[in-house]
């Protein structure tokens, strides 16, 4: 009787068992379903909103682009001077020096500018514009850079200061990093005086990182994201590794552009190397900025 009252329970006790496992089992695989459908979600929402893309591997031109994928060099910031293709001795592609093949050296700084083209490349909206602008830089700032101010990348159809958005460098060590979103000037500055940059109304718009993580042989991601300019409720962010570094709201400034001549400016007196250039047509939200830095083979893995 106590012999079968074990074997009893021993059978109960093993279905129990196995059920349990199984219930573990199938959790488990739900679970990682979901993450892989999680990340899935986010290529697929990042190779969605994708709009140009420049890998520097295949050479200048862009991997993938909306509008014109060449490159341009100018010697002023203009298409009526400019030459298709890379005409700047200073500037070259860097053979495996990239973050994953690949990079555009800037190797010295000098006058004249090399851009691609805005037109369709952004999504530039004159009723409510959102965005997105993604690379990586190497270098160290206090080594590698000369003295005055550095604009590894700034997107407008004029200059730094009339409706553009920009990543800069202060013109001394220890260098700050700022992030510039600056609507049309004759609004934010209708009676300029002095030069715009030391102005105090300039200066308060830029979000600014103290110390940021660049050094020597590492490469640091950018993310410049902005939402709903052209609209009362404009607001933009900077991201470095993809963590948030500051913030600018209340955009109410018009950014008014004039399409065929916006151009995406590389390098301005920029001394070190560049890589994984990349627009989106929306802002993105804080899972896509994480995986657009940790991918493991750079942007080029969402268009496969």
């Amino acid at each position: 009787m106590i012999n079968q009252f074990k074997q009893t329970h021993s059978v109960k006790f093993s279905f129990f068992a196995f059920a349990l496992l199984l219930c573990i089992y199938s959790c488990t695989e739900k679970k990682a379903k979901a993450v892989k459908e999680v990340i899935d979600q986010t290529d697929s929402g990042l190779k969605s909103a994708l709009t140009f893309y420049s890998s520097f591997d295949q050479g200048i031109d862009a991997d993938f682009s909306m509008g014109d994928k060449q490159l341009y060099t100018s010697p002023i910031k203009s298409m009526d001077s400019a030459r298709v293709g890379l005409h700047k001795p200073d500037i070259v592609i860097a053979d495996g020096k990239g973050l994953f093949g690949n990079a555009l050296s800037f190797t010295d700084r000098s006058s004249g500018y090399i851009f691609y083209r805005s037109e369709k490349n952004i999504a530039y909206d004159q009723q409510d514009w959102s965005g997105a602008v993604s690379f990586w830089l190497s270098l160290d700032p206090a080594t590698d850079l000369k003295p005055g101010y550095c604009d590894p990348i700034q997107i407008t159809d004029v200059s730094y200061n009339d409706a553009a958005i920009w990543v800069d460098f202060t013109k001394e060590n220890p260098r700050d990093f700022r992030l510039g979103v600056i609507g049309d000037r004759a609004v934010w500055n209708p009676t300029p005086e002095g030069p715009d940059n030391e102005n105090p109304i300039f200066i308060q718009q830029l979000p600014v990182v103290k110390q940021p993580p660049f050094a020597k042989g590492e490469w640091t991601h950018i993310l410049i994201n902005f939402s709903h300019l052209n609209t009362p409720n404009g607001e933009a962010t900077l991201y470095m590794n993809g963590e948030l570094k500051g913030t600018r709201s209340n955009i109410t400034d018009p950014f008014t552009w004039e399409k065929n001549q916006s151009n995406i400016l590389l390098g301005l007196g920029y001394i070190g190397l560049m890589d994984e250039v990349s627009l989106f047509n929306r802002n993105l939200v804080d899972t896509e900025i994480k995986e657009l830095y940790q991918l493991k083979d750079g942007v080029k893995s969402l268009l496969r």
